[in-house]
C-alpha cells in the first residue's frame, strides 16, 4: 500500500514539473512573444511591432566606422605658441562614423544644384545663402583670380576639398544631407514611389525633414507623402479604406543626422592610436595623424615623401620644380597623401576643418571625461494649441530652417527639477555664464567673461574675441606650417566666417554598443 502511495506521488510530482516546465517553455527562446507580457508581437492582425531582423546601423555615404575608447585628449607636445589651451585629460569616446575624406567641391556642388532647382525660384534668397565665398581667393598683394572664377566648379578641382564655406553653411549642408540620405533610403525601401521626389517635382519648395517625418509622417512634403507614396506600403482594410506604413524610428531603418564632428571626436579620429596599441594599452604618444616624429615617410616605396600638404618654408608651399610634392602650391585632391590607420585621409594639411564645438581657452580636468562638448543648445518641437506639431511652411522658411522643417524652441521649462542640467543653452556653462564670472550678482547686469563684438551690437566695448559664436577648427592646412598638423592644436574663427583654408566633413553617431573585432582578445 504505501509502495502504491509513494508510486502515485512520483507520477504526480513528474506531471507537474512536466507541465510547468511547458508552460514556461511557452514564453521562452520565441522571439514573437513579449517577454514583458507573453503578448504576440508583430503579428499580422496589429499589435506591438519589433524590428526583429535589425542587424545593426548602416554605414551612411561616404562614411568610415570609427571604434570608440579612451584616449588623452590634448597637447601632450611642446606648446611653442604658449597657447595652453588643451591642456591634457584622459576622455572616453563612443563609437561613430565620420567622413573618409573632407567635403569635395563636387559634393557641395550636388547640394548647390538641389537648392538651386529646389529654391532658386521661389526663395532666391535661399540659395544664395548656401553659395560658398569665392573671394576668399583674394589677396590683395596677390593674383588668384583664376581660384575666384575656377576652384568650386572646375573640373580641375572636383576632387579638392571645399572652401569658402562658413560653421552655418557647413551645419546646413549636413542638416541637408541627412535628409536627401533618407529620402534615398524610402526610396529604396519601398516608402516612396521611385522617381516621385527628384528635385525638377519639388519646385514648390516643398522639403523632406527627417525630424519632422519621424512625428508627423502624413504631413511630409507639404501634406503630399500619401500621394507619392509607394504601392508596396499601402494596404487596404475590410472597410475598403487604404492605410499607409510609414517608416518609424523603432524600425531603424532611417539613418541618424550628418553632423560635423565634436572636437573630441575629430582629435580622437585624426590621432588614430590603433595603429601605437598594444594589447590593452598605447605604446607611447602622437605627435601627427601617422606614426613618427616627422612629416616625411620613412617607409622605402615612397621614404622621403611628404605626408601631408603644408607650408613647408617661408615662400615654400611644395618644393622645387620638378621634385614638387603632390598637388602643393594650393589645396590638394583629397586622397592626394596616405590615410592615418583609421582609414581617413587628410586629417593634417590640405584644409583645416570646423568642428562642432563652441570655443574656449580652456578645456580642464574638471570638464565632463565622456564624450566631451561644449556647444549643447537644447530644443523641443513646438506644439500649437491644438496639439500638432510645427513645422516651417513656404512663408516663414529660411535657409537656416527650409520649408517642411521642425519649428524648435529652447527646452527650459524641461529642465526644472533636474540633477544633470539646469538649463537649456549650456554654451556657457561654467564658463563664461552667471555663475562663473568675478563679480557674482543676483540681480541686475554683470561683466560676461566673453563678451567679442556680435551682429546686433558691432561697436559694444569688449575685451575678447571669444563668444558663443566662435567655433573651434582643428588640423592643419596648405597655408600652416607643420606645427598645426599636431591633431591636438586648436584654433577658433567666429561661426559666420569663411577663409580659403577651412574646410569640413561630415560625421554621424552610432547607435548600439562599440563595435569590436570578431576575433576574441585573448588577455595574456
Amino acid at each position: 500500500m504505501k509502495n502504491t502511495k509513494l508510486f502515485v506521488l512520483i507520477i504526480f510530482l513528474s506531471s507537474t514539473l512536466f507541465i510547468g516546465c511547458s508552460n514556461n517553455n511557452l514564453f521562452k527562446n520565441n522571439n514573437n512573444i513579449s517577454q514583458a507580457t507573453g503578448w504576440k508581437i508583430s503579428t499580422k492582425d496589429g499589435g506591438f511591432k519589433n524590428k526583429k531582423s535589425y542587424k545593426g546601423q548602416v554605414t551612411g555615404p561616404g562614411l568610415i566606422f570609427v571604434e570608440g575608447g579612451t584616449y588623452t585628449k590634448g597637447n601632450v607636445q611642446d606648446n611653442i605658441m604658449h597657447d595652453w589651451n588643451n591642456t591634457p585629460t584622459q576622455q572616453y569616446v563612443r563609437s561613430f562614423f565620420i567622413d573618409e575624406t573632407e567635403v569635395t567641391n563636387l559634393m557641395y556642388v550636388e547640394y548647390l544644384h538641389w537648392m538651386n532647382k529646389v529654391f532658386a525660384k521661389d526663395f532666391p534668397e535661399i540659395y544664395k545663402a548656401a553659395l560658398p565665398d569665392t573671394l576668399v581667393w583674394r589677396n590683395p598683394l596677390g593674383f588668384n583670380e583664376d581660384m575666384v572664377n575656377n576652384y568650386l566648379r572646375h573640373p580641375a578641382f572636383e576632387n579638392h576639398p571645399v572652401v569658402g564655406v562658413s560653421w552655418k553653411q557647413a551645419v546646413n549642408f549636413a542638416k541637408w544631407r541627412t535628409d536627401r540620405v533618407n529620402e534615398q533610403i524610402l526610396v529604396s525601401n519601398g516608402y516612396v514611389r521611385p522617381g516621385a521626389i527628384s528635385p525638377d517635382s519639388l519646385q514648390n519648395g516643398y522639403s523632406f525633414n527627417t525630424k519632422a517625418y519621424f512625428l508627423d509622417p502624413s504631413n511630409a512634403y507639404g501634406g503630399k507623402m500619401n500621394e507619392i507614396a509607394d504601392s508596396k506600403q499601402i494596404s487596404i482594410d475590410e472597410s475598403g479604406n487604404r492605410t499607409f506604413n510609414y517608416a518609424s524610428r523603432e524600425s531603424g531603418i532611417l539613418l541618424p543626422e550628418y553632423r560635423l564632428p565634436t572636437e573630441t571626436e575629430w582629435e580622437y579620429a585624426a590621432l588614430a592610436l590603433s595603429e601605437i596599441s598594444e594589447e590593452n594599452m598605447y605604446r607611447g604618444k602622437k605627435k601627427f595623424p601617422w606614426d613618427g616624429e616627422y612629416t616625411r615617410s620613412g617607409k622605402r616605396k615612397n621614404q622621403g615623401d611628404q605626408l601631408a600638404n603644408f607650408k613647408i618654408g617661408r615662400g615654400d608651399y611644395g618644393g622645387i620644380a620638378g621634385w614638387s610634392e603632390t598637388g602643393s602650391g594650393i589645396t590638394s585632391a583629397v586622397r592626394a597623401y596616405p590615410p592615418n590607420d583609421f582609414g581617413l585621409y587628410g586629417m593634417a594639411g590640405n584644409v583645416a576643418e570646423w568642428v562642432a564645438d563652441v570655443y574656449r581657452p580652456i578645456i580642464d580636468e574638471e570638464m565632463n571625461d565622456f564624450n566631451y562638448y561644449r556647444g549643447n543648445i537644447y530644443y523641443r518641437p513646438s506644439i500649437d494649441e491644438n496639439g500638432k506639431v510645427q513645422t516651417f511652411s513656404n512663408e516663414n522658411a529660411d535657409f537656416n530652417n527650409l520649408p517642411g522643417s521642425l519649428k524648435n524652441e529652447i527646452e527650459n521649462e524641461d529642465s526644472i527639477d533636474r540633477t544633470n542640467y539646469s538649463k537649456g543653452d549650456n554654451r556657457d556653462f561654467n564658463d563664461g555664464d552667471r555663475n562663473s564670472v568675478r563679480d557674482f550678482k543676483l540681480d541686475g547686469d554683470y561683466s560676461e567673461m566673453y563678451n567679442s563684438p556680435n551682429s546686433d551690437n558691432p561697436f559694444q566695448e569688449t575685451t575678447t574675441l571669444i563668444n558663443n559664436e566662435a567655433r573651434v577648427y582643428k588640423g592643419g592646412s596648405w597655408l600652416d606650417r607643420a606645427y598645426y598638423l599636431d591633431p591636438a592644436q586648436r584654433r577658433h574663427y567666429p561661426e559666420t566666417m569663411t577663409s580659403n583654408f577651412i574646410g569640413f566633413r561630415c560625421a554621424m553617431s552610432y547607435l548600439g554598443e562599440s563595435r569590436v573585432s570578431k576575433n576574441s582578445r585573448k588577455r595574456k
